[in-house]
């Protein structure tokens, strides 16, 4: 392994929301507590990444951005090699984020009063992007056994009406884990076409996949898929680089990328910053040895949890992801409310973990560990939890 993710990197005073934002936003001003929630990496970007941005920076002058084509034909090149899927240049376009985006897309191809679909549990700025927007949310939600999470496609049914114009679709999905499979994404995309719902498919954690998983662009189903959807990508989760807001929406159809540039152009926004358009080359160009490296050690470090907690804190059940670098765990024996869990979790046991109860119907009694870290780091934190644990 040419990178090393046992290094333990200092993140505190670099403006890092996962170690800096504690006291704005939990009002944590304990440095002792070990924030393993928000979804970023406490690994270094790729070499080749690190290394335009510092050549870049050596230049001097970060005037606007222009000349996008190595940009474009990098992102079609990544999309090809890492997902078989041919795209063209005129369907990218660029925003600072995807969270903006949705907003964006929201507001660009609904009416206020119009509703939109989601599959809860679900990543909280799901909610806020329809209702900020004065949109109504219908929540999906997905079907649990106990151990995997499923579509629920006869409740989608029942819940479809003249007002639904929209479903934005997680996938892989967070933070159940849960990647979609060739089946259930066709099933779902038939029952949109049919009633005439667009399908904002949220992408970003598409690269990061385990074994014996594959990830399944929406839009390279078909052609009729793809002319009823807007896919969101980025290279922000894969490479650790969600600091640079660069993301890029791929939408084959014309009228619908019409309509969003439109709204995008109505928040002023037009061109990406001169580091995340190096950031994003250099990523999809010479990124993805990096990559297999940290798919090998994230499903390690996924492996260590699930043997930990199933020998060492059995009253929590790990349900095990498919992608993505979030793990989903259920707290339900523990009989705690809300409100005791995080209190548990925080004053206990020290640990910063995401709350269930925030990603909406289903998320009550779960927590979402983020195992993206040095394992040494995450062996403590699994530590803080037994021993919280073991003084109930």
């Amino acid at each position: 392994m040419k990178h090393d993710f046992d290094e333990k990197i200092n993140r505190f005073n670099t403006h890092s929301l996962k170690w800096d934002g504690l006291e704005e936003r939990f009002g944590i001003k304990d440095r002792e507590v070990l924030p393993l929630w928000v979804a970023d990496m406490d690994f270094k970007a790729p070499k080749c990444v690190i290394d335009v941005l510092v050549n870049r920076a050596k230049h001097g002058i970060f005037g606007y951005a222009g000349g996008y084509d190595s940009y474009y034909n990098a992102v079609i090149h990544w999309m090809k090699k890492r997902h078989n899927w041919n795209i063209k240049k005129e369907w990218i376009v660029f925003t600072p984020g995807v969270v903006p985006a949705l907003n964006m897309l929201v507001k660009a191809l609904t009416h206020p009063g119009d509703e939109v679909i989601i599959q809860t549990p679900i990543y909280p700025p799901f909610y806020n992007a329809i209702k900020n927007n004065g949109c109504h949310v219908v929540e999906n939600p997905l079907k649990f056994d106990g151990t995997k999470y499923v579509m629920d496609l006869d409740d989608l049914y029942k819940k479809i009406n003249s007002k639904v114009k929209l479903m934005i679709l997680c996938s892989p999905h967070n933070p159940v884990g849960r990647v979609w499979k060739e089946e259930e994404l066709k099933k779902l995309g038939e029952i949109c076409i049919k009633h005439n719902i667009l399908i904002i498919a949220d992408e970003i954690h598409g690269d990061l996949i385990f074994k014996e998983n594959k990830h399944i662009p929406f839009a390279s189903i078909s052609e009729d898929f793809a002319k009823n959807s807007i896919i969101c990508t980025a290279p922000s989760k894969t490479f650790n680089i969600a600091g640079l807001e660069t993301s890029n929406m791929i939408i084959s159809n014309e009228t619908i990328r019409k309509a969003f540039l439109r709204a995008r152009e109505g928040c002023g926004i037009s061109k990406p910053n001169v580091f995340g358009i190096e950031a994003l080359k250099a990523a999809y160009t010479f990124g993805e040895e990096w990559l297999w490296e940290l798919l090998n050690y994230l499903e390690e470090n996924l492996n260590f949890l699930i043997k930990y907690i199933e020998e060492k804190i059995p009253k929590i059940k790990v349900i095990k992801p498919e992608g993505t670098y979030l793990v989903w765990l259920d707290c339900k024996d523990l009989t705690f409310n809300k409100k005791e869990l995080e209190e548990f979790f925080m004053k206990n046991a020290k640990l910063i973990l995401n709350q269930g109860h925030t990603y909406g119907n289903g998320g009550e009694g779960f927590v979402r560990i983020n195992i993206a870290c040095p394992r040494s780091i995450l062996e403590e934190g699994l530590n803080r939890l037994r021993k919280a644990m073991d003084c109930l």
